[in-house]
């Protein structure tokens, strides 16, 4: 299985520190806040707002924080944020998209290069390795949802593309422009989601050792502790040896 549906599993291992997911749920509130600036600060009528606030309930983010983040969009008092793409290559030649939103970009600029060169990358030009990725929505299920045979008929009935199972649980891909409508036909057929959100899926992938992936995670939790930084993809595979020894 390619890297990009491991690397949950890995933070999972890691355990989330409170600093950690206290910067999770900022970064999450940040989106809503874009989100509903952007269109209607009503969910129902804004399906990157709705997807937004339900990410943000997957990850356990309060009621009363995602309250607080459409009120500060509404009441115009929120920071204008612009949303920036980098991309560059990590240890061992590994492809990473970064995605950040930022009040500054001369700010974010000079921190993502500086973290990429400190931890073995280079920061490219944009689409230097964009191509080597499919902008997808990912839907992801528990393995209790159904066996494979059953999420593969309701991913096929709700328009989907592809389904991953695993012992983990399952992972349905769709076209980017179709996850609002794949992600609630899901829902009404196997229940409520553990994750809705737009990614950058891999077409190739960098088979990497656990030198590779220990320097590969260490560039990563770096990225991701930028408080600009929103989300962090790499293709890098790994074997399931190297992952248990992580």
């Amino acid at each position: 299985m390619a890297g990009h549906s491991k690397w949950a599993n890995i933070q999972h291992r890691k355990g989330r520190q409170d600093a950690a997911r206290s910067k999770l749920f900022s970064k999450l509130a940040k989106e809503i806040t874009v989100a509903a600036k952007m269109g209607d600060p009503d969910p129902d009528k804004n399906p990157r707002l709705r997807l937004a606030v339900k990410e943000a309930k997957s990850q356990s983010v309060p009621k009363d924080v995602i309250e607080r983040a459409i009120k500060k969009a509404i009441g115009g008092d929120a920071e204008n944020y612009d949303e920036i793409r980098y991309e560059g290559y990590g240890p061992a030649g590994v492809a990473v998209i970064v995605e950040a939103m930022t009040d500054n970009k001369n700010r974010t600029a000079s921190n993502v290069r500086s973290i990429f060169g400190k931890n073995g990358g280079n920061l490219g030009e944009t689409g230097s390795v964009g191509f080597m990725f499919d902008r997808k929505g990912e839907v992801t299920y528990p393995a209790s949802a159904g066996d494979a045979d059953t999420v593969m008929m309701a991913a096929i009935e709700a328009g989907a593309e592809d389904v991953e199972s695993s012992e983990d649980g399952h992972i349905i891909y769709c076209a980017d422009s179709d996850l609002n409508d794949v992600s609630n036909a899901l829902e009404a057929e196997l229940g409520e989601s553990e994750s809705t959100k737009l990614v950058w899926k891999p077409t190739t992938t960098t088979e990497l050792d656990l030198d590779g992936m220990q320097k590969l995670m260490k560039l990563v939790d770096a990225l991701e502790d930028d408080d600009d930084v929103q989300r962090v993809t790499t293709n890098f595979e790994a074997s399931d040896e190297v992952m248990a020894q992580l």
